[in-house]
């Protein structure tokens, strides 16, 4: 395994006053490249700190030059359902970590 990031996703532009983050899930898939097990970038399931959900991410032999697209969908406290992508790319294994934020 190499490196592990976190990919924050802000949420409190979509949240009421008073709202919070119950829940979250992220999945990642290949937005470019080849890497036919994505999801084994995430590692562990991602925390929450209302108005923020983070997700961890590990590079590994099969991320070199690989564009990956991780989403992640928060359920709040008034059971609204909401979702945010980031596009995330390692530049080796165990190296640095580029994401767009979007």
């Amino acid at each position: 395994m190499g490196e592990t990031y976190p990919i924050t996703f802000n949420f409190g532009v979509q949240l009421a006053v008073g709202e919070t983050i119950s829940g979250a899930t992220c999945t990642a898939i290949v937005f470019s490249g080849t890497d036919n097990t994505p999801s084994t970038i995430l590692s562990g399931s991602p925390t929450i700190s209302t108005p923020t959900a983070t997700q961890l991410v590990t590079s590994n032999a099969n991320s070199e030059g690989v564009i990956y697209e991780v989403t992640c969908v928060v359920t709040t406290s008034a059971t609204h359902v909401f979702s945010q992508s980031s596009k995330i790319a390692f530049v080796t294994p165990g190296g640095s970590f580029a994401g767009n934020g979007t």
